[in-house]
């Protein structure tokens, strides 16, 4: 594959990969054979990467694990989900808000939790400060009624990722975030005040800030286009699509968003780097 010279430039100055995950490093509980090699290549030219993901189902700390058991050291440093993301954007835009009503996994409760805030009960009696909805893996039909219930109570409302559905390599369909907010939006005429995660380039902050980096020396790689791609767009980063989970290439040619780079897979664009590095 031939690289135009103005992107082979681009990507000869990219010092940090901003990675997904679901669909770009491995699929459901499958690891491509590719990721480790592509990773270990990175390390051994000096370039630094981060996992960054809009599946709040996990914590950080489980998240880790899932990712050892695959054989991929990480630390939490290299960690971003959109859950962190949103405890972010919280505490530093929302600092009086304490109490939320989470619809989310207990991995995620949890890691607010521990970020500080307290996770009220299904009750109508216990009123939180405001609303978040997550990737809720363990959904539950009362909670989804009382988050709609408090969608229309005059809450603030977060949502922690716009996905409408989860990459699996499973026969089925993971309904994510996206479309869990669609169902609330459909009984309360409601939608979420601020959707967090990709493609909000508020992702790319800590990278940025992290690593002393300007947006146009990081490369967002993933295998969405109207997240991953359109982040690195709104970011002033190097988009790369790889057609590893999600997007085709039929979807390249409908999208109004381009991506800078189309690759099959982390392999093929470990070989489009070689090419910009020598």
């Amino acid at each position: 594959m031939t690289i135009p010279s103005n992107i082979k430039e681009q990507l000869k100055n990219i010092k940090h990969f901003a990675l997904d995950m679901d669909g770009t490093i491995y699929n459901g509980s499958t690891l491509f054979p590719f990721t480790n090699d592509f990773l270990n290549y990175l390390k051994a030219n000096g370039i630094g990467y981060s996992f960054l993901t809009n599946n709040p189902s996990k914590s950080t700390a489980d998240y880790l694990k899932h990712l050892e058991k695959m054989g991929i050291p990480a630390t939490r440093e290299e960690m971003y989900t959109s859950a962190v993301a949103t405890i972010n954007y919280i505490k530093n835009h929302h600092p009086a808000i304490k109490k939320l009503f989470i619809l989310g996994t207990p991995s995620m409760v949890k890691e607010f939790e521990d970020a500080g805030f307290i996770s009220t009960a299904d009750n109508a009696e216990d009123k939180p400060d405001a609303l978040v909805v997550g990737f809720d893996t363990s959904l539950i039909y009362t909670r989804l009624c009382r988050a709609a219930y408090w969608a229309t109570q005059q809450l603030s409302y977060f949502a922690t990722n716009p996905d409408w559905v989860c990459p699996t390599d499973q026969p089925n369909i993971l309904v994510d975030c996206g479309s869990i907010c669609a169902c609330i939006e459909g009984a309360t005429k409601r939608k979420p005040d601020v959707v967090i995660g990709k493609p909000d380039p508020g992702m790319l902050d800590g990278i940025i800030q992290k690593y002393n980096l300007q947006p146009n020396e990081i490369a967002m790689v993933g295998d969405r286009i109207y997240t991953d791609v359109q982040m690195a767009k709104n970011a002033g980063a190097l988009g790369v699509l790889v057609l590893s989970g999600e997007a085709t290439v039929a979807d390249v040619e409908q999208a109004s968003t381009k991506p800078d780079i189309v690759a099959r897979d982390l392999e093929e664009l470990k070989e489009l780097v070689k090419k910009a590095l020598y």
